[in-house]
């Protein structure tokens, strides 16, 4: 392949990549996906998929430029994610490229799915179209990585967000957090909420603030996407006239107890949302929810608990991802509420380890994202 080429096929593929991230928090359990229809070095189709169940980024695509009166024949697709080849809720989009003649197919990444990776590919080749791969992979892999995370892991993949000081705190002695960073940050956390499936809290967050757990964007004064809240309540102690259960969105409110959780409690609060019993007595075994989230459809979940639920899922290796805001403030003391709880760790070698770190700043906060390495 020319070097024009190499670069054509990835001026093109930015562009798909573009136009899959329209479908951030619109298309879960779904990919993301892009696709842009090339004929003689123009644009002449694009889309992107807007939501599960809906056409498919290439089908899209391919119509848009028929209603524009352009011909498909003998044109060239990028494509973020290797085109579906199976039947599901929307014909395979194999048989749409095939059926529309284009010659050339340019695939960011395979399909993470075993069952499907390298089938698309395999039936274009074999109808004689020229397939290239690997355009622009890592970052395709990347834009979906709660997705990639779920089909090969059978879990969500998972964020810990926190709002701190500089020195680590998430509340002062007597609880006040109310609020630690300003309102771009909260904006840019409402955003990072709407990406996502599902919220975890655990029960002391719910007692001490009430929350609602909703995403509204902008000036929305109803929530603007439904996920699942998600409470960690061993004792089943979620107040009755708690927001969660009182709120209008008590269909997507899970309160997980455990086994040993009062018989009364849980029927009090089985009759206006669901109830989750772990396994364990005593305490909430968080691999199994993590399981039992994943059979439901959860791909992606934002952790914004105390500093003990943080710790938990950082210490059992359970979370993937932090994103931390630090407001410029310093509270001090030994009894102002930390981030990160629990018992720590007992030496510099048991230190979870951050990788790939980015720092943006939103006013007067800072904003850290970062990879969490997981040791087992």
């Amino acid at each position: 392949m020319s070097k024009h080429q190499k670069e054509t096929d990835i001026r093109f593929m930015r562009r798909a990549l573009q136009l899959a991230k329209r479908g951030y928090g619109k298309v879960s359990p779904n990919p993301m996906v892009g696709a842009v229809l090339v004929s003689h070095h123009e644009i002449i189709g694009e889309g992107w998929h807007r939501k599960a169940g809906g056409p498919h980024a290439e089908v899209i695509a391919i119509r848009e430029a028929e209603k524009k009166g352009n011909t498909t024949h003998l044109s060239t697709l990028y494509v973020s994610l290797e085109p579906c080849s199976t039947t599901g809720r929307t014909p395979p989009c194999t048989d749409a490229i095939m059926q529309s003649s284009i010659q050339r197919v340019v695939i960011a990444c395979e399909d993470p799915n075993p069952a499907h990776a390298g089938k698309g590919i395999k039936i274009l080749e074999d109808e004689g179209i020229e397939v290239v791969t690997e355009v622009l992979r890592d970052k395709a892999r990347r834009l979906n990585q709660d997705f990639f995370h779920w089909i090969c892991q059978g879990r969500p993949r998972v964020t810990i967000k926190a709002a701190m000081t500089l020195d680590g705190k998430i509340a002062t002695s007597s609880g006040q957090s109310k609020w630690i960073t300003g309102s771009g940050a909260r904006k840019h956390a409402m955003k990072l909420r709407y990406g996502m499936d599902a919220m975890l809290v655990g029960i002391e967050t719910v007692i001490a603030d009430d929350p609602s757990l909703t995403v509204r964007l902008g000036s929305a004064t109803k929530p603007s996407k439904k996920l699942f809240r998600i409470v960690l309540d061993s004792k089943a102690r979620t107040p009755i006239n708690s927001k969660l259960l009182t709120d209008g969105w008590n269909d997507w409110t899970r309160i997980v107890v455990s086994e040993s959780a009062p018989g009364k409690r849980v029927d009090g609060i089985q009759a206006k949302a669901q109830v989750w019993v772990s396994p364990n007595r005593g305490r909430i075994d968080l691999e199994w929810l993590l399981d039992r989230m994943g059979k439901e459809g959860v791909t992606s979940l934002l952790v914004e608990g105390g500093g003990e639920v943080n710790a938990a899922f950082l210490q059992q290796n359970l979370a993937q991802e932090a994103v931390f805001y630090y407001a410029p403030k310093i509270l001090g003391g030994n009894n102002a509420r930390r981030g990160i709880a629990g018992s720590g760790a007992r030496s510099l070698e048991e230190a979870t380890r951050l990788t790939n770190t980015r720092w943006s700043k939103v006013g007067e906060d800072l904003v850290m994202k970062a990879e969490i390495i997981t040791s087992f």
